[in-house]
């Protein structure tokens, strides 16, 4: 199964193309062709039995941030970006995919409910995001896809997390915790690098074993709260995961109407080789 962190790679692709992409009535298509575009590679080089994209739900808060007021305090979407955002499922949809999307979750928390269903059905997932937190998921069945340059995705399986990291992929929000997390806000422990967080992990397996042992005193329920905060949530709502087939034809009729022309193209050329 094909998991995907759909506004991981919106925001690259908004980012990463020319703003003079347009869609019709001279809105923005940079967002949507550059997802598109990486969809498309990411299903023709994996060829998965199902895909699902992830998506957050920007105008509500997470339980997250009702919990933690800092947490990823500051950041800011452009309008256009917003807009191709809200329309992006549909056109996932069109392709005869799934999307997650529901107030109060992240698109982390689909990723994790989602490969906690395949691997519970002894299949294997693949989980296409750019966020690290995610190497929490790796392990025997699932692997993770994190883009490091244009074009190319570095795969990481249990093997490179401990390599990364120094410890195993589930020790990974103990380490976030302890480390911090400057993109979300996260304080970490005073003092605490990344060596310094593997290495009390290295000793004392969890961040609820070091507290026990008397570490962090004064700092113990804030450090609880980083975990919680860092720890996707695996019963985030999922729709069906059953298998799926492509409809490239109804994708590329919606990328006509928007006047995504070339996208279209990709699309047509897709349902002749079906």
């Amino acid at each position: 199964m094909l998991v995907i962190d759909g506004d991981s790679f919106a925001h690259r692709a908004y980012h990463g193309l020319p703003k003079s992409i347009r869609r019709r009535g001279n809105r923005g298509g940079g967002a949507i062709v550059g997802f598109a575009n990486f969809l498309l590679r990411l299903y023709e080089s994996e060829q998965p039995r199902a895909v699902l994209v992830g998506w957050d739900t920007l105008d509500v808060p997470t339980y997250r941030h009702r919990a933690f007021a800092a947490y990823q305090s500051g950041r800011q979407f452009d309008p256009e970006l917003r807009d191709q955002l809200n329309v992006l499922p549909h056109f996932v949809a069109e392709c005869g995919f799934v999307c997650a999307k529901s107030p109060g979750y992240e698109a982390d928390d689909f990723l994790a409910a989602a490969v906690a269903n395949e691997e519970l059905r002894g299949g294997m997932a693949i989980v296409a995001t750019g966020d690290r937190d995610a190497f929490q998921l790796a392990s025997e069945l699932t692997t993770i896809l994190q883009p490091v340059r244009a074009g190319q995705m570095s795969r990481i399986g249990p093997k490179e997390v401990r390599e990364r990291y120094g410890v195993e992929p589930k020790q990974v929000p103990d380490f976030i915790a302890l480390r911090g997390d400057p993109s979300d806000k996260l304080p970490g422990a005073t003092g605490v690098g990344p060596k310094g967080a593997a290495s009390l992990l290295h000793r004392y397996g969890t961040l609820e074993d070091a507290l026990a042992q008397g570490k962090f005193k004064e700092q113990a329920d804030k450090l609880r709260l980083y975990r919680w905060i860092a720890t996707m949530d695996k019963s985030a709502p999922l729709p069906s995961l059953e298998g799926q087939t492509p409809t490239w034809a109804k994708a590329s009729a919606l990328a006509k109407e928007w006047e995504l022309n070339r996208l279209a193209e990709r699309l047509d050329a897709l349902v002749k080789h079906c």
